[in-house]
């Protein structure tokens, strides 16, 4: 315990195992910080330092060699997928633009949250709820464990592999739903196996090529290479990790490996090499809501809108204006807040209620300070909490969907696993009309 950080990590119930700093009962990362002002590094933004230490960290941030070797690699293309300048003027599709959206901190959006009066509060929720209820209700049920995936459902794979039943279900429903879209197929015959008959996959069928985004570990696309068959792997993320799925799947004599350690924002996919000419399935499981717009632009760049300008100004004709949306995409922050084994995604019948907090006149009269907005937000009940969060997160997906569809793709949103599984369960699946 002497040579351990003393900082108290309260969810894991113990303190943080890191060595602390030289003459610190801390270690790097739980180091209070000083008055001096903080800012992210301009090579690696997911850390942070002090300004007065910026000219000597920029020489030797552990990550100048890997950007200074991606930025040679023809792939790379700085800021490729963020969004085209006409698209930053209005938010005229609920694919965020780093120009437009992405700079505005949450913290800038719960400021201008908690300066509305009241009264104009619940006039943004009841906005919500009739745009939820005019585009939301029609997102269907869709739990799909395929037989193809019977060899990891039954465990009857390499068992050094990490198995996680709510992840093992999670990803077999995702390829459930793919292969009942008809962007997956598969061939389940049997053979003998130390006398038992079991299922096999034949692999006749097998996707050419799979993109999987912020992929992690990789393990979504072990149990694609291992129920459907694949010919070529590139895995996009731009962490590194142990523990990965690689070793296993490089051991597959058919499959042909490459890891792109990327930012999806900067990864222009029509410029890998191995990849063109190649039709390919694109996934992803543990992607944020920024990343996931960033993989959609980064997989339609070529696709042709021209037919589709009807839909071009989807978030004007509902009415959403852009601090709006800035509301929105914060309070789906709130989609945590309950028992993660309640079904909270269910909120067709959700109404947000302003009487249940107070009497109108009080909300007024506090509106201008800390116990008006900010103080019936924190007054909220958890679930009431939940279920706006989950409303806006299924407006943010619908639109998500709607671009998607001005590409020309077949679309469609599903639950693709209970709540009681995991609360995040919506799935987003495309494909071309005509497609491979």
């Amino acid at each position: 315990m002497e040579n351990r950080c003393k900082f108290w990590l309260p969810k894991k119930n113990r303190f943080c195992a890191n060595a602390p700093l030289h003459n610190s009962s801390f270690c790097g990362n739980h180091t209070p910080r000083t008055a001096g002002q903080w800012i992210p590094c301009p090579i690696d933004p997911s850390h942070s330092l002090l300004q007065e230490n910026l000219e000597g960290h920029v020489k030797r941030c552990p990550l100048l060699k890997q950007v200074q070797s991606l930025s040679t690699r023809p792939f790379y293309q700085k800021g490729v997928n963020a969004g085209k300048d006409d698209e930053q003027k209005e938010p005229e599709t609920l694919i965020p633009t780093s120009g437009s959206f992405d700079n505005v901190s949450s913290e800038m959006k719960r400021n201008a949250l908690y300066s509305l009066h009241l009264s104009e509060f619940f006039e943004l929720i009841r906005k919500i709820e009739s745009v939820h209820a005019q585009i939301c209700k029609d997102i269907k049920d869709s739990y799909k464990i395929p037989e193809a995936c019977g060899i990891w459902i039954k465990r009857e794979v390499d068992r050094k592999l990490p198995f996680q039943e709510k992840h093992v279900m999670q990803q077999a429903s995702i390829l459930g739903n793919l292969e009942e879209f008809g962007v997956l197929e598969s061939s389940v015959g049997k053979k003998q196996c130390g006398g038992v008959e079991v299922e096999q996959v034949e692999n006749s069928n097998g996707v050419p090529a799979v993109v999987e985004f912020g992929a992690g570990r990789g393990y979504l696309t072990q149990m694609l290479a291992d129920c459907y068959g694949i010919g070529r792997v590139f895995l996009v993320e731009r962490k590194s990790y142990k523990l990965k799925a690689d070793r296993s799947l490089r051991q597959k004599e058919s499959l042909i490996l490459e890891r792109l350690r990327i930012d999806i924002e900067d990864l222009n996919l029509n410029a890998v090499e191995s990849l063109q000419g190649l039709p390919y399935v694109a996934i992803g499981k543990h992607l944020c809501g920024p990343a996931t717009d960033l993989t959609l632009r980064c997989c339609l760049a070529n696709q042709r809108n021209d037919d589709r300008c009807r839909d071009k100004k989807y978030l004007t004709h509902l009415g959403i204006s852009k601090e709006e949306f800035h509301a929105i995409t914060w309070f789906t922050s709130w989609a945590v807040d309950a028992d993660h084994g309640s079904d909270l995604s269910d909120v067709t019948d959700f109404k947000l209620h302003p009487d249940s907090i107070g009497s109108g006149s009080e909300k007024e009269e506090h509106s201008g300070d800390a116990n008006g907005v900010e103080g019936m937000a924190r007054n909220m009940k958890a679930i009431e909490r939940a279920k706006l969060g989950f409303m806006c997160k299924q407006i943010i997906d619908m639109g998500r969907l709607m671009w998607v569809k001005e590409h020309g793709l077949v679309t469609q949103l599903v639950k693709y696993v209970p709540a009681t599984i995991s609360p995040e369960n919506h799935l987003l699946i495309a494909r071309h009309v005509c497609h491979f």
